[in-house]
């Protein structure tokens, strides 16, 4: 009986892996059958490099959409990124009993607040806040600060379960050398947790590039390079939802191609976070 229930595990844990995989692999195909085409016939140069998008006179450049993407993602991460690890180590190795249980559920309550609750706050409080101290409100800033509220929970509940997985050991080793409180949690446990902290950063770096909702409501929407970090932008996966409930033809297979020049952009991403990564666990 015991092993029945085995092999009837293993069975439905390599179905479900195999079912991801194939749901995976049928995204990957969709995409190519239906961007590149688009890109072929627009040209490479001119779709990735261009600097105007005029659907209604079949002009389609990306590349302020490209900038805007990159500028908003590196503004959540330099906002998210170490207010996240910080906070995940306060949790895991400083918090008192009594405080962590109500940060805990405040933290995992942030990731299930749907994005257009985001995007609202932002419009209601951080965009007129940023209109009376810069002058505009609906900019990379605001975009930046939005997002990288976004990433937290993602950050947060990574990092934390990977320090508290990090064998006691490290931690007592430390302390029998010297080595103080603090010294000990960031020299001997986070260098430890490296691996599943740089996996919350790949998820929440990920949620924010695919974010669009929120963004199209605080960013301005406006499809032009950013001369500044008070420039409204358009970012790649805003510009697919604020037009392809309208596109055809040509338009909606550009639509489709911007979603692959997206997915190859989150790709590299990753592969880029997986160096780093690899880089230092040889070091």
């Amino acid at each position: 009986m015991k092993s029945f229930k085995e092999t009837a595990m293993k069975t439905v844990f390599l179905v479900s892996a195999c079912l991801s995989i194939l749901a995976v692999a049928l995204i990957c195909i969709f995409l190519l059958v239906n961007g590149l085409p688009a890109i072929k016939e627009i040209g490479v140069a001119e779709f990735l490099g261009g600097t105007v998008w005029k659907p209604m006179q079949n002009i389609f450049g990306i590349f302020p959409m490209i900038v805007g993407s990159i500028y908003v993602t590196a503004g959540a991460i330099i906002i998210g990124v170490p207010t996240g690890l910080l906070c995940s180590i306060f949790m895991a190795r400083f918090c008192p009993a009594g405080l962590y249980r109500f940060i805990k559920p405040a933290v995992d309550l942030l990731a299930g607040i749907p994005s257009i609750v985001y995007g609202f706050f932002g419009l209601v409080l951080v965009v007129p806040v940023m209109q009376d101290i810069c002058g505009v409100g609906k900019n990379i800033i605001t975009a930046s600060i939005i997002l990288g509220i976004m990433i937290l929970p993602t950050i947060i509940s990574v990092s934390e379960a990977s320090i508290r997985a990090v064998p006691q050991s490290y931690y007592e080793g430390s302390l029998a050398l010297g080595a103080t409180h603090e010294r000990s949690v960031f020299a001997a446990v986070v260098p430890a947790a490296k691996s599943g902290i740089t996996a919350g950063i790949i998820l929440g770096v990920g949620r924010a590039i695919g974010e669009a909702m929120a963004v199209s409501m605080i960013a301005g929407n406006q499809p032009a390079v950013p001369n500044g970090l008070l420039s409204g932008v358009r970012t790649l996966t805003s510009n697919i939802v604020l037009e392809m409930g309208y596109a055809a033809d040509l338009h909606r297979e550009a639509l489709i191609a911007t979603a692959v020049v997206l997915f190859v952009f989150i790709l590299i991403i990753n592969l880029s976070f997986s160096m780093i990564k690899k880089a230092g666990d040889r070091k």
